[in-house]
């Protein structure tokens, strides 16, 4: 399995353009306009709790992790936590998707908010076209190797940082400091507060990309940790600042019309023609950065699967090795859901397949971990809590406003699962037939 991975191939530097990457990627650029959507004129207060409950939530991947680095970083903790059952290979597998799901999320931002600065129509072919054609994109700089992916990462990271936060800056100080949103007059209910909160938490989901490539890192036992901690805290004064300057320069209503760019129009008002174009080819270097980063991690996450038996594999025809098929794998899925979903119902998914496998993560390392590691089981308490409540707000939303993608989310699901069972089983019968034909 070593030579599957290059360790020492990712410097802490590295690791943190990495998790900063996939965050920033689809976070502030495809969901500030449906978290404000939710929560109404205090939605960078959804940011902050945001950021409060993925700080809980961190807290088991980091003490794992430390102790156990591992190129497949979730799929290692699940499988130390509930051994090579079902429910760690679906909630493997959940994880897998969901990081694919947000792939799928930061592709079609992308065309999006290339189409914007176009002045073309967002809601033609255009949009899945564009999007794919980003994927293959990211496909070509990943087949190249880990130090192509390492050093695109902190280049591009140090851009799109730099570059937002000077966005939200001349904003601020275009604008002013007033906040037109805040001073909207719309009530906002206190579960759909809640709710805006679970998008918030996909927002900064992307420091898992740094768990599940742990043994590539410098210095892992030490740097997976530092290199977590350091992009959810670069991620929420990014955050704070842009949300900020989006609400200075425009008034919910405009947020919520303008929520799949909300960036771009926000740049118009205070910063010109100038400010707009130049957020929207920030927009595209974050999401092209953020996709590449998504794709790097999930296809190593796949193929520790692969090698834990915990999923199928085939290799279709293709030469090369496992990491190679599960990278084609990754970008075919994605593409898929970039073509058949929109930013709204991609972005449901996510929430749903990422807060069950966390509370399944959480508990998994509670009840079977936390003296190994020298965690404390109060926080993993405390995380899973969150979550329940989190999710529950969010469901109850989404059940009024798009019943469907909550069918096709528990549907999905049970299908993992119900998938994981049935191949897991029948693994363990044919690993018995040989045995049963030495016996007789």
């Amino acid at each position: 399995m070593t030579s599957e991975y290059q360790k020492n191939s990712i410097s802490l530097a590295g690791a943190i353009a990495m998790g900063t990457g996939v965050m920033i990627g689809a976070g502030i650029f495809a969901l500030t306009g449906q978290i404000a959507e939710l929560a109404g004129p205090l939605f960078p207060l959804s940011f902050i709790v945001g950021a409060i409950v993925t700080a809980f939530s961190a807290y088991s991947y980091i003490k794992v992790s430390n102790a156990y680095p591992s190129a497949g970083g979730i799929a290692m903790i699940l499988q130390k936590a509930y051994g090579p059952t079902t429910i760690a290979a679906g909630a493997a597998l959940l994880m897998a998707l969901s990081m694919v799901i947000n792939e799928s999320l930061v592709a079609r931002t992308f065309a999006t908010y290339l189409l914007r600065g176009l002045g073309m129509d967002q809601s033609s072919w255009l949009v899945p076209a564009l999007g794919v054609s980003l994927i293959v994109f990211a496909y070509l700089i990943n087949a190249a190797g880990n130090k192509s992916v390492g050093l695109f990462s902190i280049v591009m990271a140090v851009i799109k940082v730099g570059g937002i936060a000077l966005f939200g800056a001349a904003a601020l100080w275009a604008g002013g400091i007033s906040f037109e949103a805040a001073s909207d007059q719309q009530s906002t209910q206190a579960t759909g507060f809640v709710a805006s909160v679970a998008l918030s938490i996909l927002a900064f989901k992307g420091f898992t990309t740094i768990t599940n490539s742990g043994a590539e890192v410098t210095s892992p036992h030490r740097n997976v940790g530092r290199a977590i901690i350091a992009s959810i805290g670069i991620c929420v004064i990014v955050y704070l600042l842009v949300a900020f300057a989006v609400g200075s320069s425009l008034s919910l209503e405009e947020i919520v019309a303008a929520k799949d760019y909300a960036l771009a129009e926000a740049a118009g008002p205070t910063l010109g023609q100038t400010g707009f174009y130049l957020t929207v080819l920030l927009a595209i270097v974050a999401t092209s950065s953020g996709l590449i980063a998504s794709i790097f991690a999930v296809s190593r996450m796949l193929a520790m699967l692969t090698d834990m038996k915990l999923i199928p594999h085939s290799h279709f025809g293709m030469t090369g090795k496992i990491r190679d098929h599960t990278l084609v794998y990754t970008v075919v899925i994605a593409g898929v859901l970039t073509v058949f979903f929109d930013l709204s119902r991609i972005a449901s998914l996510g929430v749903f397949f990422y807060l069950v496998m966390d509370m399944i993560i959480h508990w998994g390392v509670f009840r079977h971990l936390k003296e190994d590691i020298g965690a404390k089981g109060w926080v993993m308490l405390c995380a899973i809590a969150l979550d329940v409540v989190v999710l529950a707000a969010f469901t109850g939303m989404k059940w009024q406003s798009d019943p469907l993608i909550v069918f096709i989310s528990l549907g999905l699901m049970a299908a993992v699962f119900v998938f994981e069972w049935l191949f897991l089983r029948k693994r363990s019968q044919n690993d018995a037939e040989p045995h049963s034909d030495m016996q007789k």
